[in-house]
């Protein structure tokens, strides 16, 4: 142990130039997310990058991601959310509306129920066990967060956390009702022919939605204002927008270095002591939710496996994926559900943060 009057140890990447920060920084995130693409764990892409930083900020990188790019890739990750609602997902939704809001409504009072408790234990800071916690896309909740104070490093420990806890789940029930074991997920196309229309209408798009989102002074801006463009030129006009894979990539790649980066050892060792604490409510949440299936089994005739994945409280991907090995599940049933949430969250998430911040005083 070191004596009052020595200087601290510099941390080993501190004394590396900037441009070799970046070069390692980008080797370890494409080692990463390979690593995790090949054990087929869910958001890898994304993940990768995220663990990449967390190695190179906790270690003394000092680089940080310039802001105009952090908002393009919010941007890019609101055309993905915006052309993700089908006129199908609507058509499942109005056809069953009261059943899937009372799930909803059910499921985000247990998530926020159980975020309010790891606030109030102080085992998390101020509102940031409630968008840990809360049942929606994952980046999503963590751009949100991060524009209504909550700190999004932890955020998204908690987020990312349970999306391989909910999918690796739905894969090993799934497989008790249908043979999953040769349902890959689609082969990655990194550079497919560019479609010209509709690659500049997802651009036109993010930025035009971004700069919306800015001039209103939305929350999140640059996502939410893309989202609430792209949702509404998606199905109100019918415009197609083409979101290639690479582009995916640099964007999940951009926003997982932004969360990433802002890592210290200090916020790493809390996030390690809050450990067992998480885990424990995101196995509570996953246990609610297949009661919740239950019930929808029980009461209303739904298939099993179509009510679980329904209810399942992430991973969306995933649960897409394993939906499409069998032919007995109802997708529109199940994505519809799974978007209701995720906007009910999208638009609730902020006052449940607040009211859970007055209750504790944050």
């Amino acid at each position: 142990m070191h004596s009052p009057t020595q200087p601290p140890v510099p941390e080993p990447l501190a004394r590396l130039r900037p441009s070799l920060q970046w070069a390692l920084l980008i080797a370890l995130s494409v080692l990463f997310a390979g690593l995790l693409e090949g054990a087929r764990l869910p958001a890898a892409l994304l993940v990768g990058p995220m663990m990449a930083a967390i190695v190179c900020g906790t270690n003394g990188a000092r680089m940080r991601v310039p802001q105009p790019a952090f908002g393009a890739a919010q941007a890019i990750v609101g055309c993905l959310v915006a052309a993700s609602i089908e006129p199908e997902i609507l058509s499942a939704f109005l056809d069953d509306w009261p059943l899937f809001l009372l799930a909803v409504i059910a499921t985000v009072c247990a998530s926020s129920f159980l975020g309010y408790l790891i606030s109030r234990w102080k085992v998390l800071p101020g509102t940031t066990a409630v968008w840990g916690s809360a049942p929606g896309a994952a980046t999503a909740m963590v751009l949100m967060a991060d524009a209504f104070g909550a700190d999004a490093r932890l955020v998204a420990f908690m987020q990312y956390l349970r999306v391989i806890f909910v999918s690796v789940a739905a894969a090993l029930i799934a497989r008790m009702f249908v043979d999953t074991s040769d349902v890959d997920a689609p082969a990655l196309i990194w550079f497919p022919d560019i479609d010209g229309p509709a690659f500049a209408a997802t651009i036109l798009v993010a930025v035009a939605g971004g700069s919306l989102g800015y001039l209103l002074r939305l929350p999140s801006p640059y996502f939410l204002g893309t989202m609430m463009l792209g949702a509404t030129v998606h199905l109100g006009a019918g415009i197609t927008m083409q979101l290639p894979e690479w582009l995916l990539a640099i964007s999940y790649a951009l926003v997982g270095w932004s969360i990433g980066l802002n890592f210290n050892r200090a916020i790493l060792r809390h996030a390690t002591r809050a450990l067992p604490q998480i885990v424990l409510s995101i196995l509570a949440l996953m246990v609610f939710c297949g009661g919740l299936a239950w019930l929808l089994v029980l009461l209303l005739d739904i298939d099993p496996l179509t009510a679980y994945l329904a209810t399942s409280p992430g991973g969306m991907d995933s649960v897409a994926i394993i939906a499409a090995a069998s032919d007995t599940v109802n997708i529109s049933f199940i994505m519809a559900l799974q978007m209701a949430r995720f906007l009910f969250v999208l638009i609730f998430g902020p006052p449940i943060s607040r009211l859970v911040a007055r209750r504790i005083g944050g």
